[in-house]
């Protein structure tokens, strides 16, 4: 598997934008793999994204591109069950499961 780059699809004024960006940003250091921002394409995450049950995608959503095929990689922030804060490693845990990379 060989990953090209990752793709985060967001909207600055969401709520858990700084959380997806910080967490893009860590994954795309750690796995010296170029990171593209993209805001607000609608388009791109109806395409490649989960969708509500209406048929429409949310974001922010962060995607891989591997070899030629766009991939969602994280699509919702766990939540720490004791805290109720959003959990970063967790959500960087399930990227790098979602990736298939060890740890």
């Amino acid at each position: 598997m060989d990953i090209k780059k990752l793709i985060l699809v967001t909207a600055k004024h969401l709520p858990q934008h700084k959380y997806f960006e910080n967490i893009a940003k860590q994954l795309s250091k750690e796995l010296n793999v170029p990171l593209d921002i993209v805001e607000e394409d609608y388009v791109f995450a109806n395409t490649y994204g989960e969708k509500d049950e209406f048929g429409m995608a949310w974001l922010p959503q962060l995607f891989a591109q591997i070899d030629s095929e766009i991939k969602p990689i994280l699509t919702r922030l766990p939540i720490n069950e004791k805290t109720l804060d959003v959990d970063i490693e967790k959500a960087r845990e399930v990227v790098l499961n979602v990736l298939g990379v060890k740890t």
